[in-house]
């Protein structure tokens, strides 16, 4: 695909063990000519963890897009009104916002953008990475399975042993779900064995 020319919503939810693995790919869009928007959620912009400090994300995607983060919910609401983005990628995706996205709350620059694409009618690709995908937040992954407009990055169980209701999607395959995304289609295979890449 030809990404010259198009803008891609590039938002990063809490789940900072992902954030190496998240990083890549975001070089791969502007690699690839696409503009990329970066929307955070507030425990990036505020969160300092044995992953990396907040300023050290910050900056990383600073100069991977060449663009200034939306980081507060004022500044992701006119991404509805402009039209602005032609993809939205939430990766990482927690169990926390996969909860407040199912169940239609936007209380965070990550969600309103969500809302923003949605509204739209634009399509929006969920990343999850999410400790209870099998547990309490399987119904609300099952809500958004069936939502229109919404696709997912390949998952699977990360760890069946150690954690049996974790799930992680492939973060490696963002872009080419996001490829798939914007045809319409959803990227196959969905479930996927994920510790086998691990």
């Amino acid at each position: 695909m030809n990404w010259q020319g198009v803008t891609v919503g590039y938002a990063l939810s809490g789940s900072h063990c992902t954030l190496p693995e998240v990083l890549p790919q975001i070089k791969r869009f502007t690699d690839a000519g696409a503009n990329v928007i970066p929307i955070v959620s507030p425990s990036i912009m505020t969160t300092d963890t044995r992953f990396g400090t907040s300023e050290h994300w910050q900056k990383e995607l600073r100069a991977l897009t060449g663009n200034e983060l939306i980081s507060t919910i004022v500044d992701a609401e006119p991404l509805g009104p402009s039209k602005k983005l032609d993809v939205l990628t939430i990766a990482p995706c927690t169990g926390n916002t996969t909860s407040r996205l199912a169940n239609a709350i936007t209380d965070s620059p990550v969600l309103m953008a969500a809302k923003a694409q949605m509204r739209n009618g634009r399509p929006l690709v969920l990343a999850i990475s999410t400790n209870d995908g099998l547990g309490l937040n399987a119904a609300n992954i099952a809500k958004l399975l069936v939502a229109k407009n919404i696709y997912f990055v390949p998952f699977g169980q990360d760890n069946p042993e150690g954690k049996p209701n974790s799930l992680v999607a492939r973060m490696d395959l963002v872009m080419e779900a996001c490829e798939a995304a914007l045809q319409g289609k959803q990227l196959q295979p969905m479930l996927i064995e994920r510790y086998l890449y691990a």
